[in-house]
């Protein structure tokens, strides 16, 4: 008990941890990549010459839009280009108080494979999708944003592996950032080249992914039925039905080749609430299929549940070690309070250092078939995991507690993200 007492080893123990949760979890993305990298991509054929399929079935794309005047033209002519023959585009107009109903109208008279439906109220993105999946003719739904840009032949790689794999339930797309003006644009395509791709194969390989992108996803619809479709309470849609898709014994996993080009928050205010949001929902979802896990089939999710409470454990420690460090270094706590912690980088910062840039340097390597010229990117992409950290702390400790007190079975509404520097 002295021993658990004695501040030298407190500070150690808060050092092991903060400094090895990451270290840890770079190794482990870094290697799931690299064995995905062999396993599956290693032998398939580039992404702009998708093979001939044995079958082409009909594709239903899901667009949920809410006050997307300004985006809407672009992401729907787009769409109406889609080099794939047998496919519908469906538009929920949920709600919308600018001109995209009166916009979607008039796309529909010159895009024929579109079809409107405009719901009264914002009933949420979630309500939006059930209403568009209902509508749906294609067993295959593929879902994007209102300000996305899907890749010509995403339908096709969506389509070729359901056809291959009947225990596929949901395919994750690969997200790229279009908006770059900024220092915030440039730091979140560090992001996605750096932490997100990487972790999505590393799941894959892994057995179980934390969640789909919800601005570039695919669903069998069999496997929307036997779950109940989307949630109308969910905070983020993508990570509830994603849980509840895998704990039904459906498999999900990662298809990089289905590009989709994204519009991301470019404002401190914009990126603070779309990541508080996403960390709330996704404490939400944990905390709800908490009791899930043990039931049969539950376990394949156990990995990632044990990853994300440990990520939240690790967030409070860190923040608690920053406050305490910095009561240290202003006098209002002695020096050798169990606060004993320098966030100053010591050997262990460059340690991680070292670790970022070749986590940075794997993720480029393997992302660069989907995206030219990112050599250009590589300064904001091996900074960025030190950012991610810092991110993934604060919008921890202020996600939790939202998540917590959150009453249930409130409709999750939505409200127009701030899409960048258009």
């Amino acid at each position: 008990m002295d021993w658990l007492l004695n501040p030298e080893n407190i500070a150690l123990a808060l050092l092991a941890f903060c400094f090895g949760y990451p270290f840890v979890m770079s190794i482990y993305w870094i290697s799931g990549a690299l064995l995905f990298r062999l396993m599956r991509e290693r032998m398939e054929p580039l992404a702009d010459a998708p093979p001939t399929l044995s079958a082409y079935p009909f594709v239903s794309v899901l667009v949920p839009c809410h006050n997307e005047e300004r985006q809407a033209e672009e992401t729907f002519s787009v769409l109406a280009k889609l080099d794939y023959p047998n496919f519908e585009i469906i538009a929920i107009n949920d709600g919308s108080k600018d001109g995209t109903a009166a916009l979607l109208e008039s796309l529909s008279e010159r895009i024929a494979a579109l079809r409107v439906v405009h719901l009264a109220t914002n009933q949420g993105k979630s309500t939006a999708l059930n209403v568009g999946a209902l509508m749906a003719r294609g067993e295959i739904l593929v879902c994007i944003d209102g300000d996305a840009l899907l890749d010509r032949h995403a339908l096709t790689w969506f389509v070729r592996r359901f056809l291959g794999d009947a225990t596929l339930g949901a395919l994750t797309g690969n997200p790229r950032i279009r908006n770059r003006a900024s220092l915030l644009g440039r730091l979140q395509v560090g992001e996605f080249s750096s932490i997100v791709g990487l972790i999505k194969r590393a799941q894959t390989v892994y057995g179980s992914l934390f969640t789909v992108s919800g601005v570039i996803c695919a669903f069998r619809k069999r496997a929307l039925h036997d779950i109940g479709w989307w949630n109308p309470s969910a905070i983020t849609d993508d990570v509830e039905v994603s849980w509840r898709i895998q704990l039904a014994g459906w498999r999900m996993v990662y298809e990089p080749k289905a590009l989709c080009w994204i519009l991301m928050p470019e404002t401190l205010k914009g990126l603070w609430s779309q990541r508080v949001r996403w960390s709330e929902g996704g404490t939400r979802t944990v905390i709800d299929t908490t009791a899930h896990l043990f039931k049969p089939g539950g376990l394949r999710m156990l990995p990632i549940w044990l990853n994300y409470v440990v990520s939240i454990i690790w967030s409070y420690t860190m923040m608690s070690a920053c406050v305490g460090w910095l009561l240290i270094a202003i006098g209002l706590l002695p020096p050798q309070s169990w606060f004993s912690f320098s966030v100053i980088p010591d050997w262990w910062g460059e340690v991680l250092g070292a670790i970022y840039i070749l986590q940075a340097s794997v993720s480029v390597t393997l992302d660069s078939r989907f995206e030219k010229n990112m050599g250009s990117s590589i300064f904001w992409i091996v900074w960025y995991p030190l950012v991610f950290w810092l991110l993934q702390t604060a919008t921890a400790v202020a996600g939790v507690p939202k998540a917590l007190t959150r009453k249930r079975n409130t409709r999750g509404t939505w409200t127009s993200p701030d899409r960048g520097f258009q």
